[in-house]
């Protein structure tokens, strides 16, 4: 236990500093056992509940885990490594389809919306005291929210989709409290959970998104808040049809308390309808983000929910960084007027890649998924042996345990670089890498 170091400290502070900084050094492994609350308290000389308060401080910010009468560890892939770290470099002469990106070539050139935006600004700058969201934004981001049945609500505007769902967790959660999930889901969304002191726990997916019974589970364990993606789920591709949004709404019924969280990032390079499930708490948000339609680098959400959630996080965002900036706001207005994406031909083009790498491993007996989206997810029965053995066939493939908790082993491919005469190779080396899987849920 421990090895050679040695936790230091008399306040619970001072304890939780000392482990803390152990970690980030190396000094204390992913996995470590820490020491029983009690016989570190003797061996410190401090009362029981200073190490317990140091212990409890160190949950709350994921750097250990406890599990009862099995003790306290170090998370096995603490808070402060992303899991983007868990990934393959591509080498020369290696194609990576491993990053998740959209194709640069459907993306609409910026210039003339910055420009636009920069124009706007010389002869009315914005100044201290202007509205956080841009009025006109506003009203075109209510009007798409209610063509698609998200009910009414205020729009805050965010940096990206995971700062929206980062403060919405942070106005209506504490520390310690449990969030429901999607197992296989967004590795961001799995690293920022602990990294704010909450408990994930995994909601089992399909190609129709989360189980129904398994997202029960997960409330009924005492999961305070859910998030689901609608379409185009990282890294499976699944989208919420209608049948399942009915069922996942008369699970969240019987919940009205839980904290429902949307990630819409889907709108605007999906064509598949939504179906939200808005409205089916109290408390809810559904937000959308403009990274895949627009460009990464755009940094821009928009959000909507019930008064309190938005009140709260256009609150917290007011004594924080204050707004997100008018001239991001001004050009995605920019494109937005312009018609700049078509979703439709978007959509179509990631659809005919997607669809023919599918095509392709059904024909040599590979069961993968990917209803929606930039991404197939391929269940594999060794993920860490696949990808080693793609990176020599000259494939850089994303490794599943970035988007894993409890769901088995698995492989993302991004589609959105392949080119047709691509697809026959890549399907070669992903069926000579792996087994056939039985299709269903990712498992």
């Amino acid at each position: 236990m421990l090895g050679e170091y040695r936790i230091e400290g008399r306040r619970a502070a001072d304890i939780s500093a000392s482990v803390e900084r152990a970690v980030g050094e190396g000094r204390l492994a992913p996995g470590e056992l820490l020491p029983p609350l009690r016989e570190l308290a003797v061996e410190l000389g401090v009362n029981p509940n200073t190490v317990a308060a140091a212990y409890r401080a160190l949950r709350d910010r994921g750097v250990i885990e406890t599990a009862g009468r099995r003790g306290s560890r170090v998370r096995p892939r603490p808070a402060s490594t992303p899991r983007e770290m868990l990934r393959v470099e591509a080498p020369e002469g290696v194609r990576d389809v491993s990053s998740g990106n959209p194709d640069p070539a459907l993306l609409p050139p910026l210039g003339e919306a910055l420009a636009a935006a920069a124009a706007r600004s010389r002869t009315a700058p914005v100044l201290y005291g202007t509205p956080a969201v841009d009025s006109e934004l506003e009203r075109m981001a209510r009007e798409a929210f209610t063509a698609d049945g998200v009910p009414e609500g205020p729009v805050a505007v965010t940096s990206g989709a995971l700062d929206g769902i980062e403060r919405v967790l942070s106005a209506h959660l504490r520390p310690g409290d449990a969030v429901a999930v999607e197992d296989p889901g967004w590795g961001g969304l799995l690293d920022l959970v602990p990294a704010l002191g909450l408990r994930p726990v995994p909601v089992a997916v399909d190609d129709d998104g989360p189980l129904p019974g398994e997202t029960e589970r997960a409330l009924r364990a005492g999961a305070r808040a859910l998030v689901v993606t609608d379409r185009a789920q990282n890294p499976t591709g699944a989208a919420i049809g209608a049948a399942r949004a009915r069922e996942l709404r008369a699970v969240l019924s019987g919940h009205p308390q839980v904290l429902l969280i949307e990630d819409d990032h889907g709108h605007g390079f999906v064509d598949l309808p939504l179906h939200p499930l808005a409205g089916a708490t109290t408390h809810w948000a559904h937000i959308r983000s403009v990274a895949k339609a627009y460009g990464p680098d755009l940094r821009l959400a928009v959000l909507t929910g019930d008064a309190v959630t938005v009140d709260r996080v256009l609150g917290r965002q007011r004594l924080g960084h204050g707004w997100v900036s008018h001239l991001l706001q001004d050009a995605v207005l920019h494109l937005w007027r312009a018609g700049a994406v078509d979703p439709r031909v978007v959509a179509a083009s990631y659809g005919r890649r997607r669809d023919a790498l599918l095509a392709a491993l059904r024909e040599r007996g590979i069961a993968a998924h990917g209803r929606s989206g930039v991404n197939v997810w391929l269940p594999v029965p060794d993920e860490t042996g696949a990808v080693a053995r793609l990176l020599q066939a000259g494939w850089a493939v994303a490794p599943g345990a970035r988007f894993r908790l409890d769901s088995p082993p698995g492989v993302r491919i991004t589609v959105s670089s392949l080119s047709p005469d691509e697809i026959g190779t890549v399907a070669d080396a992903l069926a000579s890498a792996t087994v056939p899987v039985p299709a269903g849920r990712y498992d």
